[in-house]
């Protein structure tokens, strides 16, 4: 059985260094399955997945069913748009709702930060953030950490550049928790608009300058300007921000010769980095991918097995 002392993933804050390297060895694992000709696994035969997405995301929604269906449970997606929510139910009336279905791991995503949170206290199931407004976004700072640690070998002690909109980044934050926590030396590189108040308090260090910012990066991890989550102007314009803040070749140059490139997704080319490099041979963009199915596999069958739930036990009591 599976030693995680937590039932739920609802952020990197709150992990230990154990924790995280539990999860990032496990996903290493099923990166293995996910490679072989017969990919589906009993491991979560007979558990119930249920996919509740508040907000529209075509990646990390499919990357979390075909995680689970990689395990073996049975996958609903929920089409909140089409359901009673619009109708004026409340978040809360939506969990009772949902409980009353006894599933096993409940994944949520929201434009409200603590969303994810609330719910975890109101069912009996799992529940797994898929992001929750500017709050965090726990999966994707795990799998571009095992991006990272494949690549590289380790987290300790490399240098990562966070480049863009950390303002309105849930990515941003994780991957800044989950990077301190491992001992990695975290940059973050913005125009002053677009970087919160008290950013260094979080222990990164602060560039407005690209050049500066990048000089001898191990890592250069892009940010999507979040232009849906801006009200005003945060930049003068596309054009201007790709100029200083966009990762050209000319920019690169300033980060280690082999340095990694990586980017969340969906990508804005020509906003926040040229195609030329988004696909050029230091991107690991793609792996990023393969590496999010992976990591939800091992999230959602840590989070399962360590509370003894499998194809061969009874339902939790």
């Amino acid at each position: 059985m599976i030693t995680f002392p937590h039932r739920h993933l609802l952020g990197i804050k709150g992990l230990t260094e154990q924790d995280i390297t539990l999860l990032l060895d496990r996903a290493d694992e099923a990166v293995k399955i996910s490679r072989q000709r017969e990919k589906k696994t009993s491991t979560l035969r007979g558990l119930t997945q249920i996919n509740l997405f508040f907000e529209a995301s075509t990646r990390t929604q499919s990357s979390f069913e075909l995680a689970g269906k990689r395990l073996g449970a049975d996958v609903m997606n929920m089409s909140v748009g089409n359901s009673s929510v619009k109708k004026g139910e409340t978040l809360i009336d939506t969990a009772m709702t949902l409980n009353a279905m006894h599933p096993d791991v409940l994944v949520v995503r929201h434009s409200s930060a603590g969303a994810a949170a609330l719910l975890a206290q109101k069912v009996s199931c799992s529940v797994v953030n898929a992001g929750d407004g500017q709050h965090e976004h726990p999966t994707q700072a795990l799998l571009d950490a095992l991006t990272i640690r494949r690549a590289r070998g380790t987290l300790a002690r490399i240098i990562v550049a966070i480049c863009g909109d950390v303002l309105h980044s849930r990515v941003a934050r994780s991957n800044i928790l989950l990077l301190n926590q491992m001992g990695a030396r975290v940059r973050v590189v913005a125009p002053a608009t677009l970087l919160p108040a008290g950013i260094e308090q979080m222990g990164v260090e602060v560039y407005h300058s690209m050049a500066e910012g990048l000089k001898d990066a191990d890592v250069v991890m892009m940010l999507r300007l979040q232009r849906e989550r801006m009200a005003g102007s945060f930049v003068p314009s596309v054009r201007e921000y790709f100029h200083y803040y966009g990762l050209d070749a000319e920019k690169l140059k300033a980060a280690k010769e082999d340095a990694l490139v990586m980017h969340p997704g969906p990508m804005n080319r020509g906003v926040e980095i040229a195609s030329d490099i988004a696909d050029g041979p230091q991107s690991v963009i793609e792996q990023q991918v393969e590496m999010g199915v992976a990591v939800r596999m091992a999230v959602m069958e840590t989070l399962l097995l360590s509370q003894g739930l499998s194809q061969n036990q009874g339902p939790r009591p």
